[in-house]
């Protein structure tokens, strides 16, 4: 069993999608967008991805320079991403156990034929 942590909007995000459901993978789906992350949560994932919080964000938003994050700490980054879940970088898929970024899409087939 996957989640991806999807925004149906992105076009990266469906293709990832499309290619677990492919798979015939079961998926649970979360908009994370409409049902934004705990920082409990954005925890999890980053430890399951083996990345620091930089690397799970999206650094050309807007509200990532509005917000001064370039050079903040883990503390400022992971608030920055429970109080505006559209920095999130997109799409995340997990396993439980171990998770990807799908950019590219074929990142997940990792998590596919694990």
């Amino acid at each position: 069993m996957l989640t991806i942590y999807h925004n149906p909007r992105c076009s990266k995000s469906r293709q990832t999608l499309a290619l677990i459901e492919e798979s015939n993978t079961d998926v649970t789906i979360v908009e994370y967008l409409k049902t934004p992350l705990s920082a409990e949560q954005i925890s999890e994932l980053r430890k399951q991805l083996n990345c620091n919080l930089i690397d799970m964000m999206r650094t050309k938003e807007a509200e990532f320079k509005e917000q001064g994050l370039k050079g903040a700490d883990d503390a400022t980054l992971l608030a920055a991403m429970v109080n505006t879940p559209k920095l999130i970088e997109r799409p995340i898929v997990s396993n439980g156990n171990e998770a990807v970024i799908g950019r590219p899409p074929e990142n997940v087939l990792t998590l596919v034929n694990a």
